[in-house]
């Protein structure tokens, strides 16, 4: 199943924030044994959002959106999913108990009483207003729930931009309705460094190996300031475990024969 990532917010592509969620949910996925085969950003628009999430709905995938999903007039991940699956908004019983036992809990520790009449607690409802038919994934930070809707044997999962509340939540749900999907973390990545080389020359040979290795596909990195090795190229070999050692000792002896001057080797 391919793994995606929507990234909403402003602050985002404007450089007021930098992005924390794209390396932590491959981190994530890295310790399951599972990769992220795609990324989008999108800043607060709506019809763009919307747009995103119609993809990502049709996609069949399994997705995690990050932000937008607060009660703010700049949130607009709740309303934008609605209306990608052509639903109405509706109050989930059980994430409004879980707001309204959040709100209990910021009036104890103020030392006031709670008043769930008061203006600013009604509209702190809005936060448990989910497309109907969701479902709902607990927040282990403040209790104030993300949602999911599930479609086939992806869907797609939504939750904060706060990363304190995001990342459990992301692990909440691999954990919990994605495990068989976990293989145990292994090498995945072989490549070497290559050194006083030309990609148009490495070309051909590249593409031998991914003719003769299907599962697997070879990625050329090259740099031209890298403050150890200075101008080179890294070559590699990623994808099916199982072929892996075999597809990069064919890449390696293809660089040997056509006296390609190599350095360290990488393992990832």
């Amino acid at each position: 199943m391919n793994i995606g990532l929507l990234i909403v917010g402003d602050e985002i592509l404007s450089g007021k924030r930098a992005d924390k969620h794209l390396p932590k949910v491959i981190e994530l996925l890295a310790a399951r044994g599972l990769a992220l085969a795609w990324a989008r950003y999108v800043g607060d628009d709506p019809k763009r959002i919307t747009a995103d999430l119609t993809d990502a709905f049709a996609s069949g995938d399994l997705v995690f959106s990050c932000g937008g999903i607060g009660a703010t007039p700049d949130d607009h991940t709740r309303q934008c999913a609605a209306a990608a699956l052509g639903v109405p908004l509706a109050l989930h019983p059980e994430a409004r108990d879980f707001v309204i036992e959040r709100m209990k809990d910021v009036a104890r520790e103020n030392g006031t009483t709670f008043d769930p009449d008061r203006e600013d607690n009604r509209h702190r409802l809005n936060m448990a207003v989910f497309p109907a038919g969701a479902e709902i994934i607990p927040n282990p930070y403040n209790k104030i729930a993300g949602f999911a809707v599930r479609s086939g044997e992806g869907g797609v999962f939504f939750v904060p931009g706060f990363p304190v509340m995001a990342w459990p939540m992301i692990e909440w749900v691999l954990d919990r309705h994605f495990r068989h999907l976990h293989v145990a973390p292994s090498t995945q990545e072989r490549s070497v460094i290559v050194f006083g080389a030309m990609e148009a020359a490495l070309t051909p040979l590249m593409e031998a190996v991914e003719s003769e290795f299907p599962g697997i596909r070879v990625f050329s990195l090259p740099s031209v300031d890298h403050p150890e090795w200075g101008r080179h190229i890294e070559l590699g070999v990623k994808g099916d475990r199982a072929l892996l050692d075999v597809a990069y000792g064919r890449l390696r002896e293809g660089l040997e024969r056509a006296g390609a001057k190599l350095g360290p080797e990488l393992v990832r």
